[in-house]
């Protein structure tokens, strides 16, 4: 890929976004996004990935390329948009834990593929925006994916004003599961990812697959779900694994089966 890079070691994928010198998403990035969720699906040695920034980049994900939009016009807009909407959803649905590392500012596009990870860990000195107001606009969709993460408030306050916020100034509204000094951002992000590439690869699937299922349904229905995703488990050997494990009280051997 052009764009993103990615590095495999432990069960663990640092996923680097390059291109200088904000990170823009352009059509091509767009693109590789389908490629990058394909080529982490389709690995058994990746339990969780880390999505960080290039240092070369002032950005985490700087928005979208707004050179893309100059010769735009309603079909193209609308051509675009489809091809948007292939590339993000790949993105929130890859089936691994998904780790955002934000080292740098985030706009835009940027706080919608931030809300599409399921765990965010962010440099106290980044900034956080929606300036789609700015030029003359609607914030994209992915705006419903931050309401599930912050106050609704909080999100149209962001839209309203386009302005760019701390990432103090979002502390209290739970966006970020980690705010910290710029140097710990990837260690951080490590110390998670360790944690969680010590599990069952098939259990992670599940609780993934599960976890963005249920967002959208009434909680019965959801638990419903989770109960069925947890009998096709119960049936492999890592379950047993961790039965047998946890009685015997000593650490798992999963075989990711």
């Amino acid at each position: 890929m052009k764009f993103f890079s990615i590095e495999v070691k432990q069960g663990i994928a640092v996923i680097t976004f390059e291109r200088p010198p904000v990170n823009a998403m352009s059509y091509e990035a767009y693109a590789e996004l389908i490629e990058l969720a394909d080529v982490i699906e389709a690995s058994d040695d990746i339990k969780v990935g880390i999505l960080t920034g290039s240092i070369k980049s002032r950005a985490w994900v700087g928005g979208a390329d707004v050179n893309d939009f100059v010769d735009l016009d309603y079909d193209t807009r609308l051509a675009r948009y489809e091809l948007i909407n292939r590339s993000l959803p790949r993105l929130y649905n890859i089936d691994r834990p998904m780790i955002a590392a934000i080292n740098a500012t985030t706009v835009g596009v940027g706080m919608s593929m931030a809300s599409m990870c399921c765990i965010r860990i962010a440099s106290n000195t980044a900034k956080f925006g929606k300036p789609e107001i700015d030029r003359a606009l609607v914030a994209s969709g992915g705006t419903q994916l931050m309401r599930l993460n912050m106050p609704a408030g909080k999100v149209r306050e962001m839209i309203y004003t386009g302005r760019k916020f701390s990432a103090e100034e979002l502390r209290d509204t739970g966006f970020f599961n980690y705010i910290v000094e710029p140097d710990q951002v990837m260690p951080k992000a490590m110390e998670v990812a360790e944690q969680i590439a010590e599990k069952s690869l098939p259990a992670l699937k599940a609780n993934k697959t599960c976890n963005n299922a249920v967002e959208g349904m009434p909680w019965q229905e959801g638990y419903k779900l989770t109960q069925e995703y947890s009998a096709r488990l119960t049936a492999g050997e890592d379950a047993k694994e961790g039965i047998r494990a946890f009685l015997e009280k000593r650490e798992t051997q999963y075989k990711d089966k």
